[in-house]
């Protein structure tokens, strides 16, 4: 088969995305193994539902002037039009080798996970691993991983966060022999591969194209209760392929899955260095600057998380103008240069980064302590600041560390994240 032509197994295309990636587009119009599945099909006589992303729209709210109908819900990767055509070519099998090359040892608690994944994953399986922050999720599912690969399946692993997705491809090209592509708004161009990292909303692009779908932090936005994005998790994973979620803190949705035993749950509440998760302290907002300064004598790098884009810049830059000495540093989910800013804080080029919630899980630094500025705002659910006292004590050579609440009046987020810290300590043996 043409080399182009192989990058189209499994995936679901316009004729404007192939043209634009490929410049084909004669060849795709003359090959006959290609499917052509409608963009847009009617359900009724007055709505239409889109191929790509499951959403239903009244057909008089999305009429063109041409007399087509279109999607607007998933318009960022492309219209899709009534009068239009998707293109597809069945996903076919790779070559059965080994690809793992991880040298680690997993614990004895990761290991009872990693073998209970191996044996559970069957023909359209969904199980859910809960493990709290620092457990070592990544690790645990290689094993499976390499157990897909090496019979020739393809895995992908997709997350709702760009940063979270980085951070995986960045492990996973280091532990497995394949080249990885890594799929989102301004990441690589596709590439077939039996193992694929991309951001949720990537996988609108794939059909039957996964034997194992692996979905990391489930429960963030904005992937959370989103109809369109399971619809394109089940769309994306073959017919008898597999789900596998993992998260620290899980969903209504999921929970109410798992009393049907519709899904599977796999728990495991203790890190993988055997240290108890850090419990945030809680201070009011004005004894922050005090804190701070004791922070600073200790020497370790500070994360401080803030709730808006606006607030943050401004406070960044008025904490810089008090402490010119320090190396500091603002990212957003706006920041254009985000990726190269986290990566200085990771090597410690920059002793202070403040952020929005866009950091608040799937990523790991060392020997870090955590500030959360206002952390009563609304935009601070209970998830998301267990998040973020979870990237604190992350690495065996500081297993402790500061996780500081700043507020002006403790939410009821704040206290239920606090409490759930200490009962994953308590199921954890500590």
């Amino acid at each position: 088969m043409n080399l182009i032509l192989e990058n189209l197994l499994g995936r679901l295309l316009l004729e404007k995305d192939i043209s634009a990636f490929y410049n084909f587009t004669d060849q795709v119009n003359n090959e006959n193994k290609l499917i052509k599945i409608c963009a847009m099909t009617s359900v009724s006589a007055n709505k239409v539902r889109c191929n790509r992303c499951g959403t239903i729209h009244i057909k008089t709210n999305v009429k063109l002037p041409i007399g087509a109908f279109f999607c607007p819900t998933c318009l960022e990767l492309g219209r899709v039009r009534s009068d239009e055509y998707f293109y597809h070519l069945p996903q076919q099998n790779f070559p059965e080798k080994t690809y793992l090359r991880w040298a680690g040892k997993l614990t004895e608690n990761q290991e009872k996970i990693s073998d209970a994944l191996c044996q559970q994953i069957t023909n359209n399986q969904k199980l859910l691993v809960q493990a709290v922050t620092g457990a070592g999720k990544t690790e645990m599912i290689y094993q499976l991983i390499e157990q897909i690969l090496s019979h020739g399946g393809s895995v992908g692993l997709a997350s709702p966060r760009i940063d979270v997705c980085i951070e995986l491809h960045q492990r996973l090209s280091r532990d497995f022999t394949c080249q990885i592509p890594l799929l989102y708004h301004e990441g690589d161009y596709y590439f077939r591969s039996p193992l694929v990292v991309m951001t949720s909303h990537q996988l609108l692009r794939f059909k039957e194209a996964f034997d194992l779908l692996i979905i990391d932090e489930v429960d963030a936005f904005p992937f959370r209760d989103n109809d369109m994005l399971y619809f394109a998790l089940e769309n994306a994973k073959k017919i008898n392929g597999n789900l596998l979620y993992l998260t620290a803190t899980s969903t209504d949705k999921l929970d109410k899955q798992i009393k049907k035993h519709e899904i599977k749950r796999l728990f495991l509440p203790r890190r993988f260095h055997g240290h108890p998760l850090v419990i945030p302290k809680f201070f009011w907002k004005k004894t922050f600057y005090k804190k701070f300064i004791e922070q600073r004598k200790t020497g370790f790098p500070l994360l401080i998380f803030v709730a808006e884009i606006d607030f943050g810049q401004d406070f960044a830059k008025n904490l810089q103008e008090k402490f010119p000495k320090e190396k500091m540093a603002f990212v957003a989910s706006t920041t254009k240069s985000r990726k190269t800013i986290v990566e200085a804080f990771r090597k410690k080029q920059v002793s202070i980064l403040i952020t929005t919630s866009i950091l608040e899980r799937g990523v790991t630094f060392s020997s870090i302590d955590v500030f959360v500025i206002n952390s009563e705002h609304p935009n601070f659910t209970k998830s998301a600041l267990i998040q973020m006292a979870g990237r604190v004590g992350r690495d065996s050579k500081r297993p402790t560390g500061l996780v500081s609440f700043f507020h002006s009046g403790k939410s009821l987020a704040m206290c239920q994240a606090q409490k759930e810290i200490k009962k994953m300590n308590r199921l954890g043996g500590f």
